[in-house]
């Protein structure tokens, strides 16, 4: 009799209750089984290391029970380790091949750890297996939106909702994906019907929070984007300190001090550290800012900054610690209301003198930067494939172009032969070198990346590629400028997923007029046409 009602207690999702009748099962039998639910109560009550014991110790009761390493699987991905989970569910459908879930549960890790051709044929069978599965069409509806396929994507999580109208996820999944496309207006409905559902559902509130930031609904969107750190994000990539003293939550600073900590790429800590002056005009008496090592020279010409701490393992006391990205919603930015101040970071002399002499000391010259970092989410949307896609800019005369990419000297040798490039990516240390170079620049033109807000922070003229699919938010909808770098960011977006060529086009056509005007300032010609 306990055995079953501990597993009836669990469907009656009260795990502490089980796990206290499963445990008192175990004392008078060593069941595999048992162990089994025992691990699935322990995880349903967040004991995750507990959970794992358990279902390891029931595999070693039984190596052949399908429900332990399916169970062991979920818990797995769930603490993010992916290859073992594959591992896992491997097991799994050997032992149990009729079983649909187990053949989705392998697809959507497979689907994460980018082995897409073995996705979709192993989520494809489990759809064979049951064609009415709602969890295998949304999992499929992932697969299809990672390999470009939009369209087929949007049928599938239609699907998963056709057959669960309450179905949080595939809600939220399918918010994801319009979003991602601009069709924001559609996306909206989703996200907010996912959040009725699982009210306390952090991936769903943080993906409305970046279309509202989209769609310049700026003061709706910062208190929801507070979730980007929750506990419960599934994609979490910044972890709350354990400080003992507290987050800044607007408090006066008047003889306080304030820690600025690191989130998210480099590009984000330039971006808002316009905010830093703003908060050294409340009074602290220290402001300090701890970065990775490749950004702290460039923060430290920054006004306001007292200390720059490199190293994240040594924070000295302060009063309060703040993310930089909570600033725009304690100072209640607007798109309007937007710092926009620039310059706000600064080339070093030094540092200037020294990339003057690696530099063309004549005619225009332009940086370029065409791929970001591969570890970026949407970086195979955002990054060109090489640089010969840029080969058009080349048909424009009396340019000198300048390579700022890291680590791919060998694709700056292959543009060489066509067009003289000079290759500065391999020699750059950090940030406040990146700086020193842009400032001495003409017009920087990159992709979505860090390259693009060093630009932008100094004031200097850039021109940014942008992606159809995923389109960051900070760039707003439709926009050819930027609030956040006014005067400075031209915007240049691709007008079809994937497709770059008319977007070099149009830099070409734009970079050919701005060079021939270029050139008349230069010669004075300007004042010769009487103006």
């Amino acid at each position: 009799m306990t055995v079953p009602l501990g597993v009836i207690e669990l469907q009656r999702g009260r795990p502490g209750e089980a796990e206290v009748l499963i445990l008192a099962a175990l004392t008078h039998r060593k069941d595999a089984v048992f162990m089994t639910d025992l691990g699935v109560a322990l995880g349903c009550q967040g004991k995750l290391s507990a959970a794992e014991a358990a279902f390891r110790k029931a595999l070693e009761l039984n190596p052949d029970l399908a429900e332990a390493h399916n169970h062991l699987g979920i818990l797995l991905v769930q603490t993010q380790r992916t290859v073992e989970a594959e591992i896992a569910f491997r097991r799994v459908v050997g032992l149990r091949p009729d079983s649909a879930e187990a053949w989705n549960n392998l697809g959507q890790v497979l689907c994460e750890t980018v082995q897409l051709v073995e996705a979709e044929a192993t989520l494809r069978h489990a759809l064979l297996l049951k064609p009415d599965y709602a969890e295998g069409h949304n999992n499929f509806g992932i697969l299809l939106s990672k390999t470009g396929r939009y369209a087929h994507a949007e049928v599938a999580f239609k699907k998963a909702l056709a057959l669960n109208v309450n179905y949080p996820a595939a809600h939220n999944n399918l918010g994801h994906l319009l979003s991602g496309i601009g069709r924001f207006a559609e996306a909206e409905p989703a996200f907010i019907r996912a959040l009725e559902l699982t009210s306390d559902y952090v991936d769903a509130r943080f993906n409305l929070s970046l279309l509202l930031l989209a769609t310049g609904r700026y003061a709706e969107a910062w208190p929801n984007y507070e979730t980007r750190y929750s506990p419960n994000m599934s994609d979490r990539k910044m972890v709350v300190p354990g400080f003992s003293y507290p987050q800044w939550q607007g408090e006066p600073l008047g003889g306080k001090s304030l820690v600025l900590l690191p989130e998210q790429g480099f590009g984000d800590c330039i971006q808002f550290a316009r905010y830093i002056p703003l908060l050294k005009g409340r009074g602290p008496s220290r402001i300090s800012v701890v970065c990775d090592p490749v950004l702290g020279a460039l923060l430290e010409t920054v006004d306001g900054v007292d200390e720059v701490i490199t190293d994240s393992g040594s924070v000295p006391e302060h009063d309060y610690w703040t993310f930089p990205l909570s600033l725009p919603m304690h100072f209640g930015t607007t798109v309007d209301t937007i710092p926009g101040s620039l310059p706000y970071v600064h080339a070093m002399p030094e540092r200037l003198e020294y990339w003057r002499n690696e530099l063309p000391a004549e005619g225009l010259r332009i940086g370029l930067v065409w791929k970001g970092r591969g570890t970026h989410g949407n970086d195979h949307n955002r990054s060109l494939r090489d640089i010969s896609d840029l080969a058009p800019l080349w048909s424009v005369p009396g340019l000198t172009f300048v390579s700022l990419q890291h680590g791919l000297r060998d694709e700056s040798r292959q543009a060489s032969a066509e067009q003289p490039l000079i290759e500065l990516g391999g020699k750059i240390r950090d940030l406040a070198d990146t700086a020193a170079i842009v400032a001495q620049l003409d017009l920087t033109i990159c992709v979505d990346t860090a390259i693009a807000h060093v630009a932008g922070a100094l004031g200097k003229p850039c021109w940014v590629l942008l992606p159809a699919f995923g389109c960051d938010w900070r760039w707003l909808q439709d926009r050819m400028d930027s609030p956040w770098y006014p005067g400075a960011v031209s915007l240049f977006r691709q007008s079809r997923f994937g497709e770059w060529r008319e977007t070099i086009e149009d830099v070409t056509t734009a970079l050919r007029i701005w060079a021939a005007t270029e050139v008349i300032v230069e010669t004075g010609g300007a004042s010769g046409n009487g103006k």
